[in-house]
């Protein structure tokens, strides 16, 4: 019975990979950024991809996003307060994102109208590290309030990150949150990413996080077909 679950787990992330590579394609063809943005639940995503739209829609920035929740549209209805394009993907009893939801999810969407694609992922520290959505940039959230030895309890989703974003630090000093901890967590497990502290509320890192996407997608632009 064990050798048939793991071929069966084989086979499904088999399939997934090869519809995030046709995704990964068409984002590419079409000059936007896609980026995955994955946390256990609670730290911030909403809050930061809300405040992120905003401000990129103001400086003329092309967004959309995409949610993902087991049940509601509780997190889609608030981030189109930012005027952005914005679908919930609702996955029912699965505890990440697949590839295959996120095609079905932008049928009907011109991509190469967009700028910048934000999947917020479904809120789980363990399931979606091993499911590529297609992205090229995967950033991974760690919230003050979570603890700094999160990263070490969950090597495998933070190794994968390309940029780690510690939020809610307007609330550091009353959980006290030891900063430095936390980044030598992160460092330990994903030397190769990117650290910014943030705070949704405060504003504190958001021009920073958003100078970091312009980047991304300027060094993305180089690669894309001609």
């Amino acid at each position: 019975m064990p050798p048939r679950i793991l071929e069966l787990r084989q086979s499904l992330l088999e399939k997934n990979d090869q519809l995030a590579r046709a995704l990964r394609s068409r984002f590419l063809a079409a000059g936007l950024l896609a980026v995955n943005l994955v946390s256990s639940p609670g730290a911030g995503k909403t809050a930061l991809l809300e405040v992120t739209l905003t401000r990129m829609r103001s400086q003329g920035w092309r967004v959309a996003a995409l949610v993902g929740d087991l049940a509601t549209t509780h997190d889609a209805q608030r981030l189109q307060r930012s005027g952005a394009p914005v679908r919930q993907i609702e996955t029912g009893t699965l505890c990440h994102l697949e590839a295959d939801l996120v095609a079905r999810r932008l049928e009907g969407w011109s991509l190469d109208e967009l700028d910048f694609l934000f999947v917020e992922n479904v809120g789980n520290l363990v399931c979606p590290a091993d499911y590529d959505l297609g992205e090229s940039a995967r950033v991974v959230l760690l919230a003050a309030t979570e603890g700094e030895d999160k990263p070490r309890k969950y090597p495998p989703l933070f190794h994968s990150a390309d940029l780690a974003l510690i939020t809610k630090m307007d609330l550091a000093a009353a959980v006290a949150f030891d900063s430095a901890a936390a980044v030598a967590s992160l460092q330990a497990v994903a030397p190769h990413a990117a650290i910014l502290e943030t705070s949704a509320r405060s504003g504190l890192g958001i021009d920073s996080w958003i100078d970091w996407l312009v980047d991304r997608r300027r060094q993305h632009e180089k690669t894309a077909p001609a």
